[in-house]
């Protein structure tokens, strides 16, 4: 069984930044493809961003451009640096792990189904004030 933590939400000012790391307990998280989905209040979980074993990234429209994803696999470890935050980036946002090895990425479309992802972290809160 894997375990995924988060850590790094809070409360920021829009504009402002944030990064989110999710630590891993899996022998073979270098195989993983690691994402990042969120939940608003109300609202459907959705994609936020991933990135492939072979560090290959996709991002939601809404983010591209402010948000980066990024992995240390040394660390078993994957990053979302959060800039230029705005208040409908409110969510609580949750990483996830695809523990399904692929010798080739994937189109991209696998990347963005909650259905690929076989573990799930407990989620961490992300406020952003305007």
């Amino acid at each position: 069984q894997v375990q995924l933590v988060e850590s790094g939400g809070g409360l920021v000012q829009a504009g402002g930044s944030l990064r989110l790391s999710c630590a891993a307990s899996a022998r073979t998280f270098s195989t993983y493809a690691m994402g990042w989905f969120r939940q608003a209040p109300g609202k459907e979980r959705e994609f936020v961003a991933a990135i492939s074993w072979t560090s290959v990234t996709y991002y939601a429209d809404s983010v591209k451009g402010r948000f980066t994803i990024s992995r240390d696999n040394a660390k078993n470890t994957v990053y979302l640096q959060m800039n230029s935050l705005k208040p409908e980036d409110t969510a609580v946002y949750y990483c996830a792990a695809d523990a399904t090895y692929y010798s080739r990425d994937r189109a991209s479309s696998y990347y963005y189904a909650e259905e690929v992802y076989d573990y799930w972290g407990q989620g961490t809160q992300v406020t952003v004030s305007s």
